[in-house]
């Protein structure tokens, strides 16, 4: 039963998360334009054309800061489902694709104190 009410309030944060982000943003999508990047971030190596153009859509669409918050919540957790992600690789991508995110890209980072 409490892991019932844990999931139900998990869900309700994350509709109140993707309400406050305009609806723009879902996991979902997040974690579809990082599928291109999987390689890199596990191994290393080169970059693909469409890793890049899904790294600079999630930025672009993490323009507030609920979306922010929103989206390093959903990158840790596609993280945590990804075997052998290489912390170093996950850190530099974005910088390699020309793109600066305002926040470190762990999953240690507290997403909430996002800005």
């Amino acid at each position: 039963m409490v892991n019932m009410k844990l999931a139900c309030v998990v869900v309700m944060c994350m509709a109140m998360l993707y309400a406050q982000t305009g609806g723009a943003l879902t996991c979902g999508q997040i974690s579809n334009n990082l599928v291109p990047c999987v390689g890199y971030l596990q191994y290393g190596g080169l970059i693909s054309k469409r890793c890049c153009d899904g790294v600079k859509s999630i930025a672009n669409d993490a323009t507030t800061t609920p979306a922010r918050r929103f989206t390093c919540n959903c990158l840790k957790s596609a993280a945590a489902a990804v075997k052998k992600i290489n912390p170093n690789n996950a850190q530099l991508l974005p910088g390699k694709c020309g793109v600066n995110i305002p926040y470190k890209i762990s999953t240690s980072t507290n997403c909430a104190s996002i800005k």
